[in-house]
């Protein structure tokens, strides 16, 4: 399974760890002669990083963009792009005190029980500089969203709800309440001086979006922006359109009617079945407090006993005004995804390179699911050994490409190549059975 990648149309794939060389991602299939937005990226990559601004991380970090192929006299190849940033600040020592130690909040314990092996310097590859990669990125689809515009703010930090927003009202967390805004600076520096932390709600608006994006089913675009949205470390729930309000209402309430005019209302946030309206998309996503907190925790060591720790290395009292731009890499890069593959079913001003990106992207889909299905064959051989079952079981091998051939049948395929395919694929997954 590729949980390290990210996007079918355009697709990225992440390295890195918090205190490891580097953090960096490669990109493929990016059209050869496009201007490489560097500057444009590197000012995200300075929004998300510590130590810049008031109640984040103290950890000091240039997070300067290194590009290392795909880009030459500023302009995109048509080769893979890998782009890294180096870690310099690490402090491992901070953290040695961790090394047999579950902190609680975080991903410890389940890297644990998952790999039996897990990165303890500052959270290896589950820590929050884990989404340079996704930034970084995301620089690379600005031209593809043309006119959409994407906003997202804070609406509420621990206890403090915005219910005056004022978008020209600038300072560091991005709160856009100028009526309690020096309230809630005193209530976060008094959070930070306990060595506590706070979460808060992030409400994003997507404008100028054209109606038609998104599929039926599982590529629903909701569902993909909630995966997308989800993935960030430390965001535990999203909402779409009037969200969890929409529970306690009746149907003649929420249903956006229409007229010739258009929709007369948006309480479904510009989504309705899983495809885009051509209305303000509106959604709200949580974040939790910061898991490492400077308080004594009771946990668990690796031999199951308990202890009590505390953190002591340099962590954010509110990731809020840090996870604003993250949020806003993985919703250009679902957009960018999106627009790819409308561009494609419509076939829309596509040129060879647009249909060789999409056959690549197939071809690699089926590369991953052969590899996949070895790794299984693998576990089924020796689970057959471990009961004595007989390996071979022509039957089923038989059974399995009847359905195959009728579906191919159904579908105008070859048979024969199907067959030939079919036996290919048994054939190497008995090699190591």
């Amino acid at each position: 399974m590729k949980a390290n990648s990210f996007g079918k149309y355009f697709g990225i794939t992440t390295f890195g760890e918090s205190h490891g060389p580097a953090i960096g991602v490669v990109i493929e299939d990016v059209k050869p002669g496009i201007k490489f937005p560097l500057e444009e990226i590197q000012n995200e990559l300075d929004a998300r990083k510590p130590g810049k601004k008031q109640f984040t991380s103290s950890r000091k970090e240039e997070d300067k963009l290194v590009i290392l192929s795909g880009v030459f006299e500023g302009k995109t190849t048509g080769m893979p792009i890998c782009l890294v940033v180096y870690n310099k600040e690490a402090r491992t020592e901070d953290y040695e005190h961790l090394k047999d130690i579950f902190r609680p909040g975080h991903a410890d314990y389940t890297y644990f029980k998952k790999f039996k092996i897990y990165d303890y310097r500052g959270g290896g590859r589950a820590s929050g500089r884990e989404t340079i990669s996704r930034v970084a990125a995301s620089g690379l689809v600005t031209d593809l969203l043309k006119d959409i515009r994407i906003n997202l703010y804070p609406i509420q930090i621990g206890k403090f709800v915005a219910e005056s927003l004022d978008f020209n009202f600038r300072n560091e967390l991005n709160w856009f309440d100028r009526n309690n805004y020096n309230e809630l600076v005193d209530y976060l520096q008094k959070i930070q001086e306990k060595g506590d932390s706070v979460g808060g709600i992030v409400e994003v608006k997507i404008e100028n979006l054209p109606a038609g994006l998104g599929d039926p089913v599982f590529e629903k675009l909701d569902a993909n922006f909630a995966k997308a949205i989800l993935s960030i470390g430390s965001t535990k729930g999203i909402e779409f359109g009037d969200g969890f309000e929409l529970a306690q209402l009746k149907g003649s309430q929420v249903n956006d009617q229409m007229d010739k005019t258009g929709f007369l209302s948006n309480h479904s946030g510009g989504i309705l079945g899983g495809i885009s309206t051509g209305q303000s998309l509106v959604f709200r996503f949580v974040v939790k407090p910061t898991s490492s907190i400077n308080i004594p925790q009771k946990t668990i060591s690796k031999e199951g006993e308990e202890v009590i720790f505390k953190s002591s290395g340099r962590h954010d009292t509110c990731i809020i005004p840090r996870i604003l731009p993250v949020a806003k890499a993985m919703i250009k890069l679902v957009l960018a995804d999106a627009i790819s593959h409308q561009k494609l079913i419509e076939d829309n001003k596509l040129d060879l390179v647009d249909y060789r990106e999409a056959i690549d992207k197939i071809d690699e889909d089926i590369l991953v699911a052969l590899i996949r299905r070895k790794e299984i064959s693998i576990i089924i051989g020796k689970y057959k050994k471990e009961k004595q079952i007989k390996v071979d079981d022509k039957e089923r091998e038989k059974e399995i490409l009847n359905n195959l051939k009728k579906k191919a049948k159904l579908w105008k395929i070859n048979e024969n190549y199907i067959e030939g395919l079919w036996k290919l694929i048994i054939e190497e997954s008995k090699i190591n059975q």
